[in-house]
């Protein structure tokens, strides 16, 4: 198949890669082309603007960070809805609110495309090993038409319900997480005294009834931080972070609902980006938490 990606940071670039690594005819646009340029070493080809990209494949995934960039992406003059889509599969696969994906999905019925929302659980790791989560969004056909794509990138594809209704879920899958950094910060905080070793400590807590998944896959990425160290790769920014619990928040308002764990985490994301952590990875919350916000 030939699969168009539009936008390749950390998850767009890693899935481009596992498609053209299963034999898929892989394309990419990006607003910088510097950013793809790894990419388009390895053979991957290159569009110069969205519709371009739409042009040459049979289905897009689009793997972007804000809402603004799906504007851009779907519906600037060059963008994927700027002409007849001709059926063509367009998979949305970004963590944005509810009202998005029913705005863009509409724009795509008039612009004759069969428009799919899948968001997902799981980050570059998992990307890399086509063990994602989708939740998919949209009309059945289209997303029996886009299973088997989602199917090489995920290892589980749930259909909840019309569009909106997978950002939904990824919204309420990635709540529990954002306020589980928040908890392990304070439970650190306890055990500060005891002078253990941090990967110790860590060791503990994932072997707990207490430790998530999280704490088992990144607890080493974890312990690494609270021991001092800042470096490796970073996997997901405080800033993205705090864009989805945003996110959380807004749908909880309109659905009347109260979040007040939600709200204290977004109060301390939001601490942690103005001292300056807003690029850093999520590993250098705990350590922000004992150093400076958790002291009385």
């Amino acid at each position: 198949m030939k699969v168009g990606i539009a936008g390749t940071g950390k998850m767009g670039s890693v899935v481009a890669a596992r498609l053209q690594s299963l034999g898929h005819e892989v394309s990419v646009w990006n607003r910088t082309r510097a950013r793809a340029q790894p990419l388009l070493d390895s053979g991957i080809g290159w569009a110069a603007t969205p519709r371009e990209l739409l042009a040459a494949s049979d289905a897009v995934i689009t793997f972007l960070t804000y809402e603004a960039a799906l504007d851009e992406v779907y519906l600037a003059p060059a963008g994927l809805l700027s002409s007849p889509c001709g059926g063509k599969l367009l998979v949305e696969m970004s963590t944005v609110a509810p009202a998005k994906q029913q705005q863009l999905a509409s724009r795509a019925a008039e612009a004759g495309a069969a428009y799919v929302e899948c968001p997902v659980g799981g980050s570059v790791g998992p990307a890399k090993e086509g063990k994602l989560i989708g939740f998919a969004g949209g009309a059945a056909a289209d997303v029996e038409r886009a299973r088997e794509l989602l199917a090489q990138l995920c290892r589980r594809v749930e259909h909840v319900g019309p569009h909106g209704a997978g950002a939904t879920m990824k919204l309420a899958v990635n709540l529990p997480l954002m306020v589980y950094w928040q908890t392990l910060g304070e439970a650190l905080s306890l055990v500060e005294p005891l002078k253990l070793d941090p990967a110790r400590v860590i060791d503990i807590l994932s072997d707990s009834s207490g430790g998530p998944n999280m704490l088992k896959v990144r607890g080493g990425m974890i312990a690494k931080a609270l021991a001092g160290d800042a470096g490796g790769a970073v996997t997901v920014d405080i800033a993205t972070m705090h864009k989805d619990v945003q996110k959380m928040l807004q749908l909880a308002g309109s659905l009347q609902r109260q979040l007040p764990l939600t709200a204290r985490t977004a109060q301390s994301l939001r601490e942690a980006m103005d001292e300056g952590l807003a690029q850093a990875d999520c590993a250098q919350l705990p350590v922000w938490w004992l150093k400076e916000a958790g002291r009385a």
